[in-house]
């Protein structure tokens, strides 16, 4: 009989130890931010910045992860073909850990959690995970210097090199072959096992590469959009920096240089970047600067942790 009672529990926590991962994870986000910032201090500074505005912000940031979780699933369709939702679950548990944990240390939930979950190979998974990676910081730095591009002078070159610069990847997946062999030629050690790996992540062909490009762009799209909206409506002028602290701060969360969810890390990253973009450097400017990087900051934070209730309120309809 206890063996029994045992079995049924051991059976319990594997079919939902994805919602109890969550549960903990959310639970972790509701104190750190009380801790760090105060709920009540959030609050108070949204409704001066429209809560309206903010409400929007956070629909179109929530709607990133579907995008993300869509690009994952066509990356592994014989693997989570059917299972939209189970999947959406494990990429939010997936950013929320790589959120809250420093240098990137919760990658390396993903290709557990794909092997857990969808029986995914762990080489797979990582190979693929690296080449997403790629994709996404291509698609930040284009998306991204749009702003810089239109507030050049001369404009018409800028657009010419940024085109250029947005079709690389389709360039390097039509000559992936050459290009590969001869970066294998020419690494040495641990790069030429690098090199391996992101081949393995490669889709197999162009269509499967067509899409997941294109929904790479589109998530990163609309995430620099939103924030660099959301900054600019704070204050933060003009529209090259407000495109140049999304990029700034969205880097700091792409490379492995970020503290604990961000923590003075990712304000810091968006400030450095609006100034690289050209904000004013004055005092008064460099304090309107900082509040709206602590603000965009907090709406990246729960964005998170809506989309990961979220993903729970939809297991129990699903």
């Amino acid at each position: 009989m206890n063996s029994d009672w045992q079995f049924s529990q051991r059976s319990w926590l594997a079919r939902n130890r994805m919602m109890l991962i969550s549960v903990v994870a959310i639970a972790a986000y509701a104190i750190f931010v009380e801790w760090v910032w105060g709920w009540s201090t959030l609050m108070r500074q949204w409704a001066e910045i429209g809560i309206g505005a903010v409400l929007a912000a956070l629909a179109l940031l929530i709607s990133t992860y579907f995008i993300r979780c869509y690009r994952i699933y066509d990356y592994f369709p014989g693997h989570t073909a059917g299972r939209f939702l189970p999947l959406f679950r494990v990429t939010q548990v997936h950013n929320l850990l790589n959120i809250m944990l420093p240098f990137r240390a919760g990658e390396t939930s993903f290709p557990l959690l794909m092997r857990s979950e969808f029986g995914v190979p762990l080489v797979h998974g990582t190979s693929a995970l690296l080449v997403m990676r790629l994709l996404d910081l291509h698609a930040l730095l284009t998306v991204a210097t749009i702003g810089l591009v239109i507030e050049r002078s001369d404009a018409s070159i800028g657009w010419l090199v940024w085109t250029f610069a947005f079709f690389s990847p389709l360039a390097f997946f039509l000559l992936k072959g050459r290009v590969l062999a001869l970066a294998r030629h020419l690494a040495r050690g641990r790069l030429a096992t690098v090199l391996d790996e992101v081949e393995a992540g490669l889709p197999d062909n162009m269509p499967g590469f067509l899409r997941a490009w294109a929904m790479t762009i589109l998530n990163w799209a609309v995430k620099v959009v939103v924030l660099a909206w959301v900054l600019a409506i704070m204050g933060v002028a003009p529209l090259a920096a407000s495109f140049g602290g999304a990029l700034g701060g969205e880097l700091s969360s792409v490379l492995p240089v970020h503290a604990p969810a961000g923590v003075g890390t990712y304000p810091a990253a968006i400030a450095a970047g609006a100034i690289s973009f050209g904000a004013p450097g004055g005092r008064d400017a460099l304090e309107l600067l900082g509040r709206a990087s602590v603000n965009a900051h907090l709406l990246v934070i729960v964005s998170a942790v809506a989309g990961t209730m979220l993903s729970l309120l939809l297991r129990r309809k699903a």
